[in-house]
């Protein structure tokens, strides 16, 4: 699937884009993303399952702990072009050409 595709599967669902545009500011704990949806947790986790999968966003444990930051740069592009204003944490991650 191209890269774009699986970017905009991903942003079709009402909930998984709160989560993508929640993640835009950073890492977050799944513990800060389900009230800020206002989702249960199970819920929140299937959807970032969801997202992890399509290779939009990647996560780590810290013991008990999941944590979820985007991976595929292109979504920040994305919010961009579509006006969406702030600072975007991937952008800090990403290399100069």
């Amino acid at each position: 699937m191209e890269r774009i595709q699986r970017i905009f599967i991903a942003l079709s669902d009402p909930t998984r884009l709160k989560m993508v545009k929640f993640l835009l500011k950073g890492e977050k704990c799944v513990c800060d993303i389900y009230p800020h949806i206002r989702r249960t947790q199970s819920t929140t986790s299937i959807q970032l399952k969801k997202l992890e999968k399509l290779n939009v966003i990647t996560s780590r444990r810290e013991g008990k702990y999941t944590f979820y930051r985007i991976k595929d740069f292109g979504v920040c592009d994305i919010f961009k072009a579509l006006g969406h204003k702030g600072e975007f944490a991937c952008q800090k991650k990403r290399k100069s050409c």
